[in-house]
């Protein structure tokens, strides 16, 4: 049996090597170890804002200061480092991003600055083409490169002196809970997960609010019109919180507008505040799904959401599938996760959608109880 099993796992190990032998052969570029000097070539030279214009104002609880990493992209992202005062030794870490479309002065910053006044090492930062973070054109979006945001900071993290490179956790915001659900799903070194308030951007995108678009009929005239924009106009921004608000508009575009379009949450460099983002930018989400492995997710998360948030069926689908492998907005079924034990889903009552951002006018974020989370699966 055993010598059944070496015989298996050698000719796994003899094609893999076969395959990479073939790359190697059929590439015309020599092949280079990455060196110091390779690094600081992929490095942009960003031009950071030094003053304070977050939306919030700076804890007394906290050291705060700008910084810079790189994606496995090529690409430079902008970010704010908030540490505990008189802190100690390695600390417990935590990434933070969101919500889809807004900047790291707004709710990530937050949420990261909270995590900062209860013992974490937490960074907050621009996703790629977003904010202060580099990438042209401006506002464009992508699955592959979102995900490996999160996973870039996971790296700078990994590396600061003052990190337990074995404690570190995400938070995602609103379409970024998504995307962080989808990096706990690829990257192991994610030890924690949050997910407040999420949207699931792939499933939205191509099918709709609350599934109203998902059939092939609407898909299709949907990339039919798509396809027609990268011609006539790429370049077309689309999606920034409608302003002056009319009377008659839903009561979840009127919580987006509270927040986006007032002095409680506009920032200017936030493309919700003010005109969106590209039209074809986030073209891929459409045709992606980025929840299919989270039922595989062996680390701890949290879905966090409003009672009353109109987004409020994404994070529970979410929770269902990742723990029963029973999807909806999804023609899939999955095993259930092998780690159940470890996943929760936090209703908030009498919170919407927004309130999750910043915790409104009842300071809905629990955010002792986000702490709590952190600390017992950051051990």
């Amino acid at each position: 049996m055993q010598a059944k099993l070496e015989l298996g796992q050698m000719k796994k190990i003899l094609i893999l090597a076969a395959v990479v032998a073939l790359m190697t052969a059929c590439s015309n570029q020599p092949q280079t170890t990455e060196t110091k000097e390779n690094k600081e070539e992929m490095k942009q030279e960003l031009n950071l804002t030094q003053e304070w214009d977050k939306v919030f104002p700076l804890s007394d609880k906290v050291n705060h200061r700008k910084v810079t990493f790189e994606t496995q992209y090529g690409l430079t992202l902008a970010a704010d480092l908030y540490t505990p005062k008189d802190a100690q030794g390695k600390l417990p870490a935590i990434a933070v991003s969101g919500p889809f479309g807004a900047v790291k002065e707004q709710s990530s910053g937050l949420y990261a600055m909270r995590m900062a006044e209860r013992g974490f090492v937490a960074l907050a930062f621009d996703p790629s083409y977003t904010g202060e973070s580099s990438g042209e054109p401006r506002r464009t979006a992508s699955p592959d490169i979102n995900t490996e945001d999160f996973m870039a900071a996971v790296d700078f993290l990994s590396k600061l002196d003052n990190v337990d490179a074995e404690r570190i956790g995400i938070i995602g915001i609103c379409g970024w809970g998504g995307i962080a659900l989808n990096a706990a799903a690829a990257d192991t070194r994610i030890k924690a997960t949050v997910a407040s308030t999420m949207y699931d951007m792939t499933r939205v995108s191509g099918n709709g609010y609350f599934d109203s678009e998902d059939k092939e009929e609407s898909r299709h005239a949907a990339r039919e019109a798509l396809a027609k924009q990268r011609l006539t106009d790429p370049m077309a921004m689309a999606g920034g919180v409608i302003d002056p608000l009319p009377e008659d508009a839903p009561q979840f575009v009127k919580d987006y507008h509270a927040y986006y379009k007032t002095p409680r949450g506009y920032h200017k460099r936030s493309g919700n505040s003010n005109d969106g983002w590209r039209v074809i930018g986030t073209q891929a989400y459409a045709n992606a799904r980025f929840l299919y492995y989270i039922n595989e997710i062996r680390s701890a998360v949290m879905v966090m959401h409003g009672e009353n948030a109109h987004s409020r069926y994404f994070g529970e689908a979410a929770y269902k599938y990742m723990v029963e492998g029973q999807a909806e907005g999804y023609n899939f079924i999955g095993k259930p996760n092998p780690n159940p034990e470890n996943k929760q889903l936090l209703i908030i009552p009498g919170a919407n959608h927004c309130d999750l951002y910043d915790g409104g006018e009842g300071n809905y974020i629990p955010w002792d109880k986000l702490a709590e989370f952190f600390t017992e699966n950051l051990k």
